[in-house]
């Protein structure tokens, strides 16, 4: 029998998951993992670059394990383990920088983004790319699940695989991205990218009433028959062909709209809701216990490689 492809993916527990983190990351996650060998990292590390409380950072990486079990993803099936807990990222990815140059970081779009909205980018921001690159490359992973928006991240990571494999010889796999079909960047109420930063968000796991909220302010273009935000929110939920009767019969009649919206959304989302209820904080700290200790071994193992080739073993 062939053998599992290794998977790969993660997510920042930096605060309360919204509609566009479980279709760009949760969904694409859950739908696929039990037909990999799946890793899942709580990339705590990459939120230092943002997040400044220790308090919020601690709560979230409790909450994303919650959110990731939630949507159904089986902690038996999958190695779900906390960034922090595995020093090989940070000491990979010290390598993988000294590999690179600075204009080549330059072009990722997290740091361009900061430059030209005017705002300072902290160096671990900057050199971001580099740390998800070394999450990825540690564990010989074959395909990554990302949005559209983050096939950079994947780019990166084989960048980094060919450099170190031209100058060391042949260590690190060269990983495919899997973008999740149909579902690129999920428009937030504002119709920008949803994003946290952004305050844009619709709760994944909020109550009907935060939902309700959060969809109300989704901003309409009173010029059309059609609110194009609120429908393309509207299609990760129910198909084309179920919304275009429901849009023809209340063509102009936005809130009947979006109240139509906000029912799907809860209908979808109440049953996780629900489960993520019965996940206690003990239970998710076993879990990671576990899953630290199996990605260690993959993650030790290949550093000793590493090592080795570069010239730190003696």
């Amino acid at each position: 029998m062939e053998a599992k492809k290794r998977l790969f993916t993660g997510l920042q527990p930096s605060g309360q998951l919204h509609i566009g983190n479980y279709f760009g990351a949760l969904k694409p996650f859950a739908d696929i993992y039990d037909k990999h060998e799946s890793f899942l990292m709580v990339a705590d590390y990459h939120a230092l670059t943002s997040l400044k409380d220790p308090v919020r950072l601690r709560e979230g990486i409790i909450d994303v394990v919650k959110n990731y079990v939630a949507a159904g993803v089986d902690p038996q099936k999958a190695v779900i383990f906390k960034q922090s807990d595995i020093q090989e990222h940070t000491e990979l990815a010290w390598i993988f920088e000294c590999l690179v140059t600075v204009p080549f970081l330059m072009q990722a779009h997290a740091y361009k983004d900061k430059v030209v909205k005017g705002l300072e980018a902290n160096a671990g921001l900057f050199n971001y790319p580099m740390l998800m690159a070394a999450d990825i490359l540690l564990y010989d992973t074959d395909v990554v699940p990302v949005g559209e928006d983050q096939r950079q991240h994947v780019e990166y990571a084989r960048e980094a695989a060919a450099k170190f494999n031209l100058g060391f010889g042949q260590t690190f796999k060269e990983p495919q991205e899997k973008i999740l079909t149909g579902i690129g960047t999920v428009p937030g109420i504002d119709g920008k990218k949803m994003s946290k930063s952004y305050g844009n968000t619709i709760p994944l796991f909020g109550s009907k009433d935060e939902i309700s909220k959060a969809v109300m302010n989704i901003v309409t273009d009173s010029s059309g028959e059609r609110p194009a935000i609120v429908y393309a929110i509207h299609k990760l939920f129910r198909t084309d062909v179920e919304l275009e009767p429901l849009y023809d019969t209340n063509k102009g009649n936005y809130k009947a709209l979006k109240e139509a919206l906000v029912e799907d959304i809860e209908k979808f989302i109440a049953p996780m809701r629900e489960r993520r209820t019965n996940i206690s904080d003990e239970e998710v700290k076993n879990i990671l216990q576990d899953g630290a200790d199996k990605a260690r071994a993959v993650a030790s193992s290949k550093m000793r490689e590493v090592r080795q080739k570069v010239g730190v073993a003696l």
